[in-house]
């Protein structure tokens, strides 16, 4: 069987899975667990493994039934989209692969190599021809012309050369004139001084990152095939930047002690350095853009929530909300939506790039939840509508699966609205940030016991503090205070649910 049919078989036999795009325009995934390995019968749905995307864990099933004849990469590595990451035989009846070099075969790109004719000769780093994943034909070398250096190196290449090396290229592989092994040529790739001439080679994920971290693709050395950029270029280019203070210490000022000029040292053997990645790196971004993006005011309110604790107990008994978790936290969401009702234009998004509000008729409420892999805010869609059993159930539904790490990008999209509710951590209230995108997050500090004067006189009553940011673009200050007023006086009567809502 030739080479063309072997492959063309191969194509038919061995199907390839890439990584889906299983958020929102999100460009990579991490793989944090592998539920078969090669040899193993896979069947078209079964989930082969779970990956961790900026949003969510999630699992990801296998549109094949067959074998699994490879497993592209390990546990803990992040892959961008389109990355085959398993392989499948779906005819393992048929026999070996065709064109699999069995043992003690040589691979077919290792046989060609030794049939090329012994007069080729080995090249210098950015000097005549260089392998390319597009199978360009090296230029004819003209007489007299001498080699062409390229804008960019990618990586340094070993080679024996069959002719003698010119002496002054002899010096520059050798590092100004050292003198060179017989046998071996060894040329020192450096950075280049200027940038290449065209547009840096580099898939969008490496892109971001480059801009995350504030790297010139144009100066960064490539070593991907081809000349693209990968990750670990952007990475290295990183590493003479963080390690260059390190080179030219301080000396300490006249009359400082040694010990407090040594206040930024640090004690390696005591640190732990955890890779931000996943979810709490995309929290992390999120936050900073929306921190330094939309201007936020927030403003505080204490208020008496006796009453609301003692509907919670009624409504604990009622047999409406039996097998329901009823809990202070909803009827502070209730009240949050009764507020928004009454103040429809807070429920808003800015549209920086057509430089538009947009006004909102549905209310997306999102929950912020602390998982083991970072704060989560997934919504309930269309909250507004929903009466307080419905909304005490999908209330429920929505915490355990955030703690279980199955919430989905789905459920954490479209966000209009949050709540954090700091108080379980026993905190009085804080200044909570926009999720991006939303209008306001309300903060629901701890209920204590408190001594406050009821009806002229001080008695000992149940009170919280709130916390409400928004977006100054969106909500006035008026606005801002109309909404958070309403949600403490429903929170004080809550017979308003009725009349308000």
């Amino acid at each position: 069987m030739t080479a063309g049919t072997a492959g063309a078989a191969n194509a038919q036999r061995i199907r390839e899975f890439k990584m889906p795009d299983v958020g929102e325009g999100l460009t990579e995934a991490e793989i944090l667990k592998w539920y078969v390995r090669p040899g193993d019968t896979v069947t078209d749905g079964q989930v082969v493994c779970e990956v961790e995307t900026a949003k969510a864990a999630v699992e990801l099933p296998i549109p094949y039934d067959g074998v699994v004849h490879a497993v592209n990469f390990d546990e803990g590595t992040t892959v961008d989209v389109g990355t085959v990451i398993i392989a499948v035989d779906t005819d393992p009846g048929a026999g070996p692969v065709q064109g699999q070099p069995g043992a003690g075969e040589a691979p077919a790109d290792a046989a060609e190599e030794d049939a090329e004719p012994q007069g080729r000769q080995a090249v210098l780093v950015g000097y005549g021809a260089a392998p390319s994943s597009t199978k360009r034909r090296a230029r004819k070398p003209q007489p007299g012309a001498g080699p062409q250096p390229a804008t960019r190196v990618p990586h340094a290449s070993v080679g024996a050369p069959s002719e003698p090396v010119t002496a002054g290229l002899q010096a520059e592989l050798n590092g100004r004139g050292a003198p060179a092994p017989a046998a071996t040529a060894v040329a020192v790739a450096e950075p280049p001084a200027v940038p290449a001439a065209g547009r840096p080679l580099a898939k969008p994920p490496v892109r971001k990152l480059a801009k995350d971290l504030g790297i010139d693709l144009a100066m960064v050395v490539p070593t991907g095939p081809g000349g693209v950029i990968t990750r670990d270029d952007v990475h290295a280019a990183v590493a003479p930047v963080e390690a260059a203070p390190a080179v030219a210490p301080t000396a300490p000022a006249v009359g400082v002690p040694a010990a407090a000029a040594a206040v930024g040292a640090f004690d390696a053997a005591r640190e732990r350095r955890v890779p931000v990645k996943g979810v709490r790196k995309a929290t992390a971004q999120a936050m900073v853009a929306s921190a330094f993006t939309a201007p936020h005011v927030t403003e505080f309110i204490t208020v008496d929530v006796t009453r609301t604790m003692k509907l919670v107990q009624e409504l604990k008994q009622d047999p409406d909300m039996a097998g329901l978790r009823v809990n202070p936290l909803l009827l502070v969401a209730k009240a949050f939506l009764v507020a928004l009702k009454r103040h429809p234009e807070a429920n808003a998004a800015w549209d920086e790039a057509n430089q538009e509000i947009v006004y909102k008729d549905y209310i997306n409420l999102g929950i912020a939840a602390a998982t083991p892999r970072g704060l989560i805010v997934p919504n309930i869609k269309d909250a507004g509508t929903k009466a307080l059993p419905q909304l005490a159930a999908e209330l429920g539904e929505l915490v355990a699966t955030a703690r279980e790490g199955k919430t989905t990008p789905a459920a954490m999209s479209g966000g209009t609205v949050t709540i954090t509710n700091v108080g379980v951590f026993g905190v009085d209230t804080g200044t909570p940030i926009l999720n991006p995108g939303e209008s306001a997050i309300l903060a629901f500090g701890a209920i204590k016991l408190q001594p406050w004067v009821h009806k002229g006189r001080v008695k000992a009553r149940q009170v919280t503090t709130l916390a409400l940011s928004f977006d100054h673009r969106l909500i006035d200050g008026e606005l801002g205070s109309k909404l958070l007023a309403d949600i403490a006086a429903v929170l004080e009567r809550p017979k308003r649910l009725i009349t308000w809502g």
